[in-house]
């Protein structure tokens, strides 16, 4: 279904912030909403939420899309969300599953660095929706996650984070400190010691480790990186391309050949050939995944639709993190806990235009053979300002190339009948 796009202004009741509006035109001067629900298109719920527990950190990472990024509106909001908080945000959850019979709900406590909590307290606001579902949504389960720096891992916090079934993510450069050195506290001290303490103690409770995330540094040898992270044991590794568009580009850029292509086809290989699977790794599953038309779901590729939210310290209700990398207030939807259900959320033109799948994609990825897979790349990649999130990803052809050498792979593996193990 083709979305609803104006051909002038959107009508003054649709409009949005004059700032979306300059920033991105897509989709804020040309999708109309409530044309697009007239013409049939629905909204899916959101099924996973982010709550931001503390919006400040103990590191001060050199390239944080929180502090270091276009979008600085964590200076003007509270340091940690108050139980008020945490219980209106319990009660909008479960508000959401039970309007749409969610069978299961998402959380992720993020920041900032929620392990700055106290112990006792970085299981509440995952209780409270937990008690609020057995009220008004008892079929809807919960999986729970807190994403750290790993720094402030303790036998205490960690034991807290289990006895409430909560799991734990890691960020980390890469498993050696050479691969950290951007990653300081606010003194300019090296967090990796702390961080490699914490992770070790994870690695001995397995049923709490959700896995270690890195950021592609072009600086670092690739199979270095990854063999360095199978110390830590982690069940899971998420390779992220850095937060970067068309009008901030990435480090190393991409104008010549595609670099990024290159540093994880290296680490693809070396995986896909290993004698025995000692991790899984996101970013090639999901191709995988997606290659063979399974349904994935995953927000850096593909066509599935958004259905992320994220909840600020102060209440307000948002659209994903990685936004803020685009602009000052990219993320920002002038909705709060008070005023505001996430179904109304659905509606908000950032969130529904990220929910068109290929009719949000600009016209040469809409045409690419590769576009159920690729999906157009991951939303903020796609930004340029002053034209908004229509665009191919700036690693248009980096995802091309791995999706192409992926899709080869799998033909060799099917042809020989020597699959990878």
């Amino acid at each position: 279904m083709t979305p609803a796009i104006t051909s002038g202004p959107v009508p003054p009741a649709h409009r949005t912030p004059d700032r979306h509006a300059r920033h991105a035109p897509w989709p804020y001067a040309l999708l109309d909403v409530p044309a697009l629900r007239a013409a049939g298109h629905r909204a899916w719920p959101i099924r996973q939420f982010v709550l931001k527990t503390h919006s400040r950190c103990n590191l001060a990472c050199t390239y944080c899309y929180v502090y270091e990024m276009a979008d600085q509106s964590w200076r003007t909001r509270p340091a940690a969300m108050s139980p008020a908080i945490a219980l209106r945000a319990a009660e909008r959850i479960a508000e959401h599953a039970a309007a749409h019979e969610l069978p299961r709900v998402d959380l992720v406590l993020h920041g900032g660095e929620p392990l700055l909590a106290a112990p006792a307290e970085l299981a509440a606001p995952v209780e409270a929706v937990r008690a609020a579902l057995a009220r008004r949504a008892p079929r809807t389960r919960v999986t729970a996650s807190v994403q750290t720096n790993g720094t402030l891992l303790t036998r205490g916090r960690l034991a807290a984070l289990a006895a409430a079934g909560i799991r734990a993510g890691v960020s980390l450069d890469g498993g050696l400190a050479a691969h950290n050195a951007r990653r300081v506290d606010h003194a300019g001290r090296p967090g990796f010691g702390a961080a490699a303490r914490g992770l070790r103690l994870l690695a001995r409770h397995p049923a709490s480790y959700a896995g270690v995330l890195c950021v592609v540094d072009l600086a670092q040898d690739p199979v270095e990186t990854y063999e360095s992270l199978l110390g830590f044991a982690p069940p899971s590794i998420g390779l992220l391309l850095p937060l970067a568009n068309w009008s901030t580009p990435p480090p190393g850029g991409t104008v010549h050949g595609t670099p990024y292509a290159d540093w994880l086809l290296a680490v693809f290989e070396r995986w896909w050939h290993d004698g025995v699977r000692r991790t899984r790794i996101r970013l090639f599953e999901e191709v995988i995944a997606l290659l063979l038309g399974l349904p994935e779901a995953t927000e850096t590729l593909g066509l599935a639709p958004a259905t992320t939210a994220v909840v600020e310290t102060d209440g307000a209700i948002e659209q994903a993190d990685s936004l803020k990398s685009a602009y000052e207030g990219a993320a920002a939807t002038g909705m709060t806990l008070d005023t505001h259900s996430f179904d109304e959320l659905l509606d908000h033109p950032g969130f529904a235009a990220r929910q068109l799948g290929r009719d949000a994609l600009a016209a040469d990825c809409r045409a690419c053979d590769l576009v159920e897979v690729c999906g157009g790349g991951h939303y903020p990649h796609r930004y340029r300002a002053g034209e908004g999130f229509r665009r191919p990803s700036v690693y248009c052809a980096d995802l091309q190339a791995v999706i192409r050498h992926i899709a080869g792979a799998l033909h060799t593996a099917a042809t020989t009948g020597r699959a990878a193990s």
